[in-house]
């Protein structure tokens, strides 16, 4: 199953079931409803038993895309079997508990928390490419896994520790490395951003990624977000997890162990790899991605962050270690700045510096029992931070 088929994550997990007929086949697709003819080609090309879309609203567009897509097929009104639709709010939810032996929740933002929760409790394997789930909603998830490995990460990052991981025990486990490409700007000093513009920030050097995460990979946001993750999904302290900058983008992620040996996963930039992964852990699906190619030389950088410059994985990693709601409030928090960011009402390194300014100011909330108090907290987040940002404004 499918969760946020018409994205980046579902669109090539698809490419990876199409090339591979034999090891999968799809019984549902979820969406958020952008792309009712994406999500309708996808649908009868998989002969999948019912699909799923976020907004009510576009369930007569999806049915009208049906048959549009019948009729490029040249399947005659009546000749193709109508998948189930399920739409609104819970359907996500909903498509979660399917019938099937693995979800694929590429959901995108804490919408993909409640249909992590749905796929743990109802047993299935749960391909986690949602990094709000474990980030938002982290002592809930843990709580929600009924057996050992029911998670399989999707991120490249958490991919690759994971596979590293396979060389040793947990006792052995010194250091997790995490890897990041450094974004648009990993060269460039604090004092050298601090009239950088949304366009610059877009222009990621190595992944093709979504607006909200491209500039998150600018701000470094994103690898403080995969350090909790890291945290959540591994089970180790935060101060046995390093960040590194590597422009390469060829090494993933590297795990430190006890007797000073360090393993690291190696592959050029393809997200299909741990998605194909994940999809069929802890097997491999043969051809997946393209592989190094060793008869070339080779030239990998690694160097330490500069926290002076992107101080976002401090504050995460200050964020996870005190727990309650605070990595909630950290993404939250910055879906506001981002978005303000983008339409020039914060500038740049407003970003970073507001969310250190909402985190002061957070009240004690609780550690989250329900989804619910994990959205009041976000909401709290997100209303701070635009008073934050307006103020800003005002005073500029």
């Amino acid at each position: 199953m499918l969760l946020g088929s018409t994205g980046s994550i579902g669109t090539q997990a698809i490419d990876i079931v199409r090339r591979n007929p034999d090891k999968f086949r799809v019984v549902a697709l979820g969406a958020g409803g952008g792309n009712v003819e994406l999500l309708a080609a996808q649908a009868l090309e998989l002969a999948v038993d019912v699909v799923g879309v976020a907004r009510s609203s576009v369930v007569q567009d999806l049915q009208l895309a049906f048959y549009a897509e019948a009729q490029k097929k040249g399947w005659a009104t009546g000749d193709f079997k109508l998948p189930k639709i399920v739409a609104g709010p819970e359907a996500m939810t909903e498509l979660a508990q399917w019938p099937c032996d693995v979800v694929l929740n590429g959901v995108v933002g804490s919408l993909g928390l409640a249909p992590t929760l749905a796929a743990l409790r109802s047993g299935r394997t749960l391909a986690l490419a949602n990094k709000e789930s474990l980030v938002a909603g982290g002592p809930l998830v843990k709580a929600a896994v009924t057996r050992p490995g029911q998670i399989v990460p999707v991120d490249s990052e958490h991919s690759a520790l994971a596979q590293c991981l396979r060389g040793g025990s947990a006792a052995e486990v010194r250091r997790l490395i995490l890897t990041a490409s450094g974004g648009a700007f990993r060269d460039r000093r604090r004092s050298e951003l601090s009239d950088v513009t949304p366009e610059e920030a877009l222009k990621h050097p190595t992944w093709d990624m979504g607006p909200v995460v491209t500039i998150n990979s600018a701000t470094m946001v994103n690898k403080g977000l995969e350090v909790i993750e890291a945290h959540e999904l591994f089970d180790v302290p935060y101060d046995t997890i390093e960040v590194m900058v590597h422009p390469q983008s060829v090494l993933h992620s590297l795990v430190e162990f006890a007797d000073g040996s360090t393993l690291a996963q190696a592959s050029p930039p393809d997200m299909r790899l741990p998605i194909a992964l994940a999809l069929a852990w802890p097997d491999r699906v043969p051809d997946a991605a393209a592989a190094v190619d060793w008869t070339l030389a080779h030239n990998w950088e690694l160097r330490p962050l500069d926290h002076e410059a992107f101080p976002a994985v401090r504050l995460a990693k200050a964020a996870g270690e005190a727990g309650h709601c605070r990595p909630a409030i950290f993404n939250a928090a910055n879906e506001e700045c981002v978005a303000a960011f983008v339409s020039g009402r914060l500038p740049f390194l407003g970003i970073v510096d507001t969310l250190e300014a909402v985190l002061a100011a957070a009240p004690d909330f609780d550690e989250p029992g329900t989804v619910d108090e994990v959205l009041t907290a976000e909401d709290w987040a997100r209303a701070q931070a635009q008073r934050m940002i307006a103020t800003a404004a005002e005073g500029a």
